[in-house]
C-alpha cells in the first residue's frame, strides 16, 4: 500500500521557521513527484510546492516562493518542506501527495494523500 505521513507542524511565531516532513511507505519516493498542499479554515486547498522525480526540478507557488524550500532525503524516503519567514496567513493544515510526471506544476492527479499536519503561525 502506498502511504504518505506528514509531520513537523506546530505553533510558531510570525517570522519563525518550521520543517515539515512527508514520509513515504509502500513505494520509492524518488520515483514520483511529491507535492505539498495546504488548506486554511474556510479556504480552498492550495498547492504550494512540488519536487520532481529524481529532484530534477522544484516548483513553488507565489504565496511561498522565496520563503519555503522543498527537498528529498532518499535514504529516509522522505520529502521535507523547510518554511521560514512564516506569516499568520500560512496557518493551515499541510498535506503531501504524489503523482507521476515531470512537469513543474501543481496539476494532478495527486494520489496517496496524507492526513495532514497543522501549522499555526501566531504571536
Amino acid at each position: 500500500q502506498s502511504q504518505l505521513v506528514e509531520s513537523g507542524g506546530g505553533l510558531v511565531q510570525p517570522g519563525g521557521s518550521l520543517r515539515l516532513s512527508c514520509a513515504a511507505s509502500g513505494f520509492t519516493l524518488d520515483s514520483y513527484t511529491i507535492g505539498w498542499f495546504r488548506q486554511a479554515p474556510g479556504k480552498e486547498r492550495e498547492g504550494i510546492s512540488c519536487i520532481s522525480q529524481s529532484s530534477a526540478f522544484t516548483h513553488y507557488s507565489n504565496s511561498v516562493k522565496g520563503r519555503f524550500t522543498i527537498s528529498r532525503d532518499n535514504a529516509k524516503n522522505t520529502v521535507y518542506l523547510e518554511m521560514s519567514g512564516l506569516k499568520p496567513e500560512d496557518t493551515a493544515v499541510y498535506y503531501c501527495a504524489r503523482r507521476n510526471g515531470w512537469r513543474p506544476s501543481m496539476n494532478g492527479p495527486w494520489v496517496s494523500w496524507g492526513q495532514g499536519t497543522q501549522v499555526t503561525v501566531s504571536s
